[in-house]
């Protein structure tokens, strides 16, 4: 998918090339992103900060691609969770389950997070990281939106796939760091963001090392080992870079903590919210959204010097196409 933005930027005038991000309006947010990567990464300025400190990370569920009305994920779960029990409709065994099979969002919700523990287990548990990645490719690859009829590898921002090609340009190491899973993301984030596999960070599943018809592969349990949301994003950074990220991307409350603790670093750090406010292009929420919701960061963006990315003003177009 970032092979669509660069064909996308090559059809521009060759006036446009000059400029790194296309997709973006010519506002304030855009003003202080350039800003910022070039102070960090000009050797003349007093805020140059070396290549090996350019660290940037991406919270991906509503801030690299789409997540309404419900994370990917998990609407991947559900239709996988119904295959299933078409097949053997015993697997149906907690009311979660049951409603999940037939549809019911609005009690897979309400099911809080053992409702939807359930739900992975049965979906994502049972096979080999390899096999399991496979569907997910191949899902995601050609399942449909439910509302905008997109195949869900074309629901990726155009404004972010240029921002992380800026940044990369900009002697930026990109990272993604996401509550989704983590063998899910590997299944297509590398293709579609051009971060390698091993630079992606997300919730995790116990794991176990088994010998198949004389295989040796990985097998998915059930359960949860690591949830990298909230609190735990600035734990995965820790155990995966090592570093303090300079730079931040998010939208929701469940990135706060990772911004919080990029931008309490000694030296210049900028975080990023994605601000969902395009009813129209694609979906309009914050305060009061089931699903990535956005209250505090909004509250408190401008006096820990955040930039809000207002969609609907910020941007010149949504999707890749």
């Amino acid at each position: 998918m970032r092979l669509l933005a660069t064909a996308a930027l090559s059809a521009l005038p060759f006036a446009a090339l000059a400029d790194p991000l296309p997709s973006w309006n010519d506002t304030p947010t855009k003003a202080a992103i350039i800003a910022f990567v070039e102070r960090v990464s000009d050797p003349n300025t007093a805020e140059f900060v070396p290549e090996e400190a350019r660290i940037a990370t991406f919270d991906n569920d509503g801030t690299l691609w789409g997540e309404q009305p419900l994370y990917f994920q998990l609407i991947y779960a559900l239709d996988r969770l119904r295959e299933k029990a078409e097949a053997d409709p015993s697997i149906l065994k907690s009311d979660a389950l049951k409603a999940a099979a037939k549809g019911d969002t609005d009690t897979v919700l309400a099911s809080g997070q053992d409702g939807l523990l359930e739900i992975l287990n049965v979906s994502h548990s049972g096979m080999s990281v390899e096999a399991f990645q496979g569907d997910v490719a191949d899902w995601i690859a050609t399942a449909r939106h439910p509302t905008t009829g997109m195949t869900y590898n074309q629901m990726i921002y155009a404004p972010m796939l240029e921002l992380l090609d800026y940044l990369e340009t900009s002697g930026f190491q990109t990272w993604i760091v996401s509550g989704g899973g983590i063998h899910f993301m590997r299944a297509f984030a590398s293709e579609t963001y051009g971060i390698p596999v091993e630079r992606i960070i997300g919730s995790a599943t116990p794991t176990r090392y088994e010998v198949v018809d004389g295989v040796p592969v990985i097998i998915k349990d059930p359960g949860i080992a690591f949830v990298d949301d909230k609190a735990g994003k600035p734990v995965g950074i820790d155990s995966h870079i090592g570093r303090r990220p300079i730079f931040v991307g998010g939208n929701s409350d469940g990135d706060f903590q990772m911004l919080e603790y990029a931008t309490a670093g000694d030296g210049p750090a900028l975080g990023v919210i994605v601000h969902h406010t395009d009813a129209e292009r694609e979906f309009a929420y914050d305060r009061e959204s089931h699903i990535g919701k956005l209250e505090k960061g909004l509250d408190e963006a401008e006096q820990r010097g955040w930039v809000i990315i207002d969609m609907q003003n910020d941007w010149v177009r949504i999707w890749p196409q």
